[in-house]
């Protein structure tokens, strides 16, 4: 049995790639992984969806999810970790259960579904790894977010040339501002915002596109729109000290 794998299938870019997984190829059934059940069976998609309403900061999730693979021993073509989250505040006024909750979401269960996947994967597939063009510069009062996308990027270009010799390849997504259901959690109700002003907004379905084609020609990053190569290409040249400092300029943050 041939399928894909999607995390934080839910909403936004994960739901997104569920319903455009014919995109990559043709499976038996989509994989499809998130907390709301109820979203996951809303879900239109090209191919049988098996919904697993799982938290994958959960231990016992993860062994629910190894012990499946065990069972069914399916031929895995794409896996997708799109889950995740972000917070926009100070990384001491954030709840250190919260900054945990992200280190464990963020990178902890997307290692660890790359790990417990590609034994089960075949020549041809790939990992799709959602990172942002924040991984390329600290970025404060969105630190802990900042940094858990450093380390998918970091991760996923490495992982990336490990797996050559298998056949295999990833592709870290690293998408600028994008609209989706990641501000509501990320924006704190009634205190002034941290990010005042957005120099550019996307649309979900433009990164998914781009991610997909990406994908196909075996690129390790993907980047879409002007605005966010831009940025990315200045702030490997510029010192961080001076991009920090523009950023909180622009943000009129202290």
């Amino acid at each position: 049995m041939k399928i894909a794998v999607i995390t934080g299938a839910s909403s936004g870019m994960g739901a997104l790639f569920a319903a455009t997984a014919d995109r990559w190829e043709a499976v038996d059934e989509l994989w499809v992984m998130a907390r709301r059940k109820e979203r996951l069976e809303k879900l239109q998609t090209p191919f049988p969806a098996r919904i697993l309403a799982m938290d994958l900061t959960d231990p016992k999730s993860l062994d629910a999810y190894a012990a499946l693979l065990q069972q069914e021993k399916p031929e895995v073509r794409l896996l997708v970790n799109a889950g995740g989250f972000g917070r926009f505040a100070a990384t001491m006024d954030t709840p250190l259960a919260e900054n945990r909750n992200m280190v464990e979401l963020n990178c902890q269960a997307l290692m660890s579904m790359c790990q417990l996947t590609v034994p089960y994967m075949t020549a041809g597939a790939r990992i799709i790894n959602i990172a942002s063009v924040a991984a390329a510069q600290p970025v404060p009062y969105i630190n802990v977010y900042a940094a858990t996308k450093a380390f998918v990027l970091s991760y996923s270009r490495g992982l990336n040339r490990e797996l050559r010799s298998r056949g295999l390849g990833v592709t870290a997504v690293c998408p600028f501002w994008t609209k989706t259901e990641f501000f509501g959690r990320a924006v704190e109700d009634g205190k002034p915002p941290v990010v005042k002003k957005y120099v550019a907004m996307y649309r979900p379905e433009q990164i998914v596109d781009r991610a997909w084609r990406d994908a196909r020609a075996g690129r390790d990053v993907s980047r879409f729109g002007f605005v966010a190569r831009a940025q990315w290409d200045m702030v490997k040249l510029l010192p961080h000290r001076l991009v920090m400092d523009v950023w909180q300029r622009q943000q009129r943050l202290p």
